[in-house]
């Protein structure tokens, strides 16, 4: 499994890696490990990008919380 694959499972499965990523999601996805493409990829909100970049069927991709626009 990718480790975009593997963060955005982390952010569905622990509520403090979750609200991290919602406060800072650059700073939450660097220390993870993500590069600027995955980063990238998880900001577009899109899951056919995410797919892509993973290398997944985009049905496997996880919820994505989707860091473009403010809150």
């Amino acid at each position: 499994m990718s480790k975009l694959v593997d963060y955005l499972n982390h952010l569905d499965q622990n509520a403090d890696a979750s609200a991290a990523h919602a406060k800072d999601a650059h700073a939450a996805m660097t220390h993870f490990g993500l590069s600027h493409e995955e980063q990238a990829a998880i900001k577009s909100g899109n899951k056919s990008h995410v797919a892509k970049v993973a290398g997944i069927a985009e049905a496997d991709v996880p919820s994505i919380q989707s860091t473009d626009e403010p809150r």
